[in-house]
């Protein structure tokens, strides 16, 4: 991030400091005046400035919404497979798969709805000001990124705990706005979609104006994030029958009889009757995106860049990254220390190390990649790196149950974040940017809008290209120029889509919440914990994504070189997909048992302990769970089945539930408004 932006964005912190409260705070009503902010473009500025700040609290984007709300999903897991933790309902572990009550600090609500204040603020100020007549253009950009931040904050409360209290204006004096009950998110998805409409209409694309670079909101973001928020409006969500209506709601059909979709007690999985009109605004906003000449957005040739330039702290050339969180080194930020690549501390670059395990992910989704995939490695990395012996280089590791994420590697960031962590004892801010939204995603998008309207071949009039022809864009990229990767992938369209935006967007923090829309979490979780477990078993076939593998697929060990330097792995050169008989040149290749040897001389307890584990993630989805029929299939499933049924599974109270409760204290301080559903509340 740039110091001069950093700076107006202090300055605009402690402008808007006493400009508004958290959005429910009765004590505090706003106190700052229009005439004292809004009549003043300097000011003004500084009050835009200080929304975006907000962007980088840790309960926004500069932690929980980048790292711990990731969840567990089929490819991401926040703190691994855990144990005695999975069903603690007052931590991130437990609310990472699904379990958590009103009592839980770690999911509040509270930093996300002053965003929204914030920005409330500010367009009721905009609006209000001489100034909109006076400068009408720069203004109506100030108009424009405020409309906008509001609709990012409220679509990340609603799609996060479904049904909120909502209101399009800043909290007034005499409270009368303040103590409110939810408004159904159908309602607020259209106020949403009515914002950005907006907005567009104000905003310059990136570099159209120079104050405008991917760290404020431009045109071509504010147009993909409609896009995106239209996809969840006509999307599946959990809901609450009894206390709203379903009159203009579908029910989830359930056509193939899945337990973890069945409606109990008043709750059901639902989506809009009217969704097609949704996904035609998403087809339409992406099109308008490709087909515009002073679009100046593209994708990256090189996939890798992307991460290298962000964690170095540049600008993406090709201006990839529509929309990043302008944090700064020391400042804001866990990005990359809570995730990515292995680094211990202690060796000589800092006591702390670098890419936690908050968020990892697994063998399963390595396994889903396709070999000649260029993003594999950048989603997946298993090397860690350490003090072997004397000297410090990269070791293989072999557990599928903790994989690293590749995108965030310490090597690749800046001088200046290097020589902080090099004496710091506590974590520090990386100043790592979050990527909010990348330009791949508007051409998968609009593949997904596109074929659900219209199907996979028909050109789009506006885009001039097909759903397929979107899709095979993004492939085209992973596999590099003319490959033949690039025409191979599921025949199911849909299917094609589901599995291209894991591999696109693993550790993004996207791949949960396009699950839940697609109505697909539950069962792509389970997916992932059968494989999972027949994986470390061995004895049957595996089904991962759109392939299917034996046993003997999975080497017993693997082998690889060393760069010149000999300190990391060359990843090309391992038979990840080959089992080798013996070390193909003991001088040249090291070696290390692969995890199919690691579970064959595992003791049992561990093996079952291990095998537990998997079955145990996520258990608070469900109401109920029955894994009979899968541990028949174990050679050692009795055991397990007999480990398994210590754990809590299942809430008992309703399926999918993904969203999280609204904390006491809110509910306290509400007046009677609100109330906690799905089980979330207990005295």
């Amino acid at each position: 991030m740039k110091n001069r932006l950093l700076y107006l964005m202090i300055l605009g912190t402690l402008l808007m400091s006493g400009c508004s409260d958290d959005f429910l705070d009765t004590k505090s009503p706003s106190i700052q005046s229009s005439e004292n902010v809004f009549e003043n473009e300097g000011m003004m500025k500084a009050a835009i400035m200080g929304i975006y700040s907000q962007l980088t609290n840790t309960y926004v984007y500069g932690q929980k919404m980048s790292v711990n709300w990731q969840g567990v999903s089929d490819i991401e897991l926040a703190s691994g497979y855990p144990t005695q933790t999975n069903t603690d309902k007052t931590s991130d572990t437990g609310a990472a798969n699904y379990w958590c009550d009103w009592y839980n600090k770690t999911v509040r609500w509270d930093q996300i709805f002053k965003l929204a204040e914030l920005a409330n603020a500010s367009v009721d100020g905009i609006r209000g000001s001489k100034m909109i007549e006076e400068k009408p253009e720069k203004v109506n950009s100030y108009l424009g990124e405020a409309l906008a931040l509001r609709a990012l904050a409220n679509f990340e409360l609603v799609r996060r705990w479904g049904d909120i209290p909502y209101k399009d204006g800043m909290s007034k004096s005499d409270l009368s706005n303040v103590y409110l009950g939810k408004t159904d998110r159908d309602s607020v998805y259209g106020a949403i979609v009515k914002d950005l409409q907006e907005a567009i209409d104000y905003l310059p694309w990136l570099g159209e104006n120079s104050d405008y670079n991917c760290e404020r909101v431009t045109k071509g973001f504010a147009k993909g994030l409609l896009a995106r928020v239209a996809l969840f409006a006509g999307g599946w969500s959990l809901r609450d029958g009894n206390q709203f209506s379903d009159t203009n709601v579908e029910h989830y059909p359930n056509t193939e009889n899945n337990p973890g979709m069945a409606e109990i007690n008043g709750y059901y999985i639902g989506r809009p009757k009217a969704w097609k009109t949704y996904y035609e605004i998403a087809e339409q906003q992406c099109a308008e995106i490709l087909a515009d000449p002073k679009n100046p957005h593209q994708l990256d040739p090189d996939y890798g860049n992307i991460w290298k330039t962000v964690c170095g702290l540049g600008y993406n050339t090709f201006n990839e990254n529509m929309f990043e969180v302008a944090n700064g080194v020391g400042y804001s930020g866990d990005i990359g220390m809570l995730m990515g690549r292995a680094i211990d501390g202690g060796i000589g670059y800092g006591s702390r190390g670098f890419g936690g395990t908050y968020v990892s992910t697994n063998g399963y989704y390595f396994y889903s990649f396709d070999p000649q995939d260029l993003r594999r490695d950048y989603a997946c990395y298993w090397p860690s790196y350490g003090k072997s012996g004397n000297v410090n280089k990269e070791t293989m590791k072999n557990d599928i149950m903790s994989v690293r994420l590749g995108k965030w590697d310490f090597f690749w960031t800046n001088d200046a974040y290097k020589s902080i962590a090099l004496t710091a004892t506590a974590r520090t801010p990386t100043g790592i940017n979050w990527i909010v939204m990348r330009y791949s995603d508007v051409y998968l998008m609009f593949a997904e809008a596109r074929y659900a309207l219209s199907g996979a071949e028909t050109v789009s009039p506006v885009a001039g290209i097909s759903a397929r022809q979107a899709l095979e864009k993004v492939r085209e990229r992973a596999f590099g120029g003319a490959s033949a990767g690039t025409l191979q992938y599921d025949s199911d369209f849909f299917h094609a889509i589901v599995n291209e935006r894991a591999w696109e967007f693993g550790g993004e923090g996207i791949r949960k919440m396009d699950l839940v829309r697609w109505g697909l979490l539950d069962q792509k979780i389970e997916e992932m914990k059968e494989a999972m477990l027949l994986m470390m078993d061995g004895t049957e076939s595996v089904k991962i994504f759109d392939k299917v593998y034996q046993p003997s697929d999975f080497p017993d060990s693997v082998y690889f070189k060393y760069d010149n330097k000999g300190e990391f792995i060359d990843l090309k050169s391992v038979n990840f997909y080959t089992n080798l008989t013996s070390n193909p040149d003991p001088a040249v290749y090291s070696g290390e048992r692969w995890f199919p040897m690691r579970y064959r001389t595992m003791s049992e307890s561990d093996y079952v302990t291990h095998s537990t584990r998997v079955l145990i993630t996520a258990s608070g989805l469900r109401a109920s769970y029955d894994y009979n029929g899968l541990l028949s299939k174990l050679k050692y499933g009795d055991k397990i089945g007999s480990s398994y049924i210590t754990y809590t599974t299942g809430n008992g109270v309703c399926n999918y539930r993904h969203l999280y409760a609204i904390y006491y204290e809110d509910i306290y301080e509400s007046n009677g408004y609100l109330t906690n559903s799905y089980g979330f509340d207990y005295e």
